[in-house]
């Protein structure tokens, strides 16, 4: 894994890079809503084996693919891998279960809450400090999950199962070492059997959806590869050349857009308690991206004392 220094300007092509994954995170609905005819475990069987030809192709074009065949003989990090591996296929099974099923705001509240649960691991788990702003945010978050938990009379399962998936991953993907493109391509390559062990079942037994007399399911199934392949690796090189802050505010492009999708395309209601939950989570995160920005900052005026200082 690189141990070079997070960037302290935003790169052009980085900037290109990040907003290319998260849009196509936030159009990603609309692309799962036409699979919604296809079991939600068959999708997530696709998605990883089509995954696999794109991120095997980046890794040979830069000449990488002798770190995954290592990494193959290394026990513990086939484990670190392999746990990863099942937690982001948990996120991708919610996710596409969820906008099958109507959902999708649930998955877009999810997805708003996660930056917020990401400080929450870093202060329970590796002892970092919040700010004042932060923990307000933290709070405001748990009492918009609590209002919609009063309201329904149950946990918003889609969206905390979407949060601690996708929280829990990202935190377990620090430790693992490698680049983020060769830990990509290793966490499918240890799905694939999986995935493959499963689609010959529903074939043998005549319930696959893929096949030459359902074209355009097919062409869908096949294409699941790609939209899952390609935001991710943008994201993960994207992520090496911008700043943590401006990744932290062009996080939330991708659920304003599942957002919108869900209200204005899918005709979910907006209603009831998400007119009072959903405000408490933005509120939450404009106090975050403040407090982010206001970190960044004086991390920035610190260096030039510093530089000043050593010039001196």
């Amino acid at each position: 894994m690189s141990n070079a220094p997070l960037p302290q300007t935003d790169s052009p092509r980085g900037l290109v890079y990040a907003i290319a994954a998260y849009g196509i995170w936030g159009f990603l609905p609309i692309y799962m809503k036409a699979l919604t005819h296809v079991p939600p475990l068959e999708v997530i069987a696709h998605r990883v084996i089509w995954s696999l030809p794109i991120a095997g192709a980046v890794l040979l074009w830069q000449g990488r693919q002798g770190e995954v065949l290592a990494a193959l003989r290394q026990p513990r990090l086939l484990a670190m891998a392999a746990l990863t591996a099942g937690l982001i296929s948990v996120n991708w099974l919610i996710y596409v279960w969820a906008i099958a099923n109507d959902h999708a705001l649930d998955a877009a509240l999810g997805y708003y809450i996660n930056p917020l649960f990401s400080v929450f691991l870093g202060a329970t788990l590796l002892k970092e400090r919040l700010s004042r702003g932060q923990f307000a945010a933290i709070a405001l978050a748990a009492s918009a999950v609590v209002i919609l938990t009063v309201q329904a009379g149950s946990l918003p399962l889609v969206a905390i199962g979407l949060t601690l998936s996708w929280g829990v991953y990202a935190y377990c993907k620090r430790s693992l070492p490698l680049g983020p493109n060769q830990g990509f391509t290793l966490e499918v390559l240890l799905l694939t059997p999986f995935a493959a062990g499963f689609l010959i079942w529903q074939a043998l037994g005549g319930a696959g959806s893929f096949g030459p007399g359902q074209i355009d399911t097919t062409l869908l199934l096949l294409g699941a590869g790609p939209v899952t392949a390609i935001p991710l690796l943008f994201y993960a090189n994207g992520a090496k050349l911008i700043r943590l802050s401006t990744i932290g505010i062009l996080q939330y492009i991708a659920p304003t857009m599942i957002f919108l999708c869900a209200v204005f395309l899918f005709g979910e209601p907006f209603d009831g308690a998400r007119l009072i939950a959903f405000p408490m989570i933005w509120a939450a995160l404009v106090i975050y991206s403040v407090t982010l920005l206001r970190q960044a900052g004086q991390r920035r005026r610190d260096r030039r004392a510093a530089a000043t200082k050593r010039m001196q």
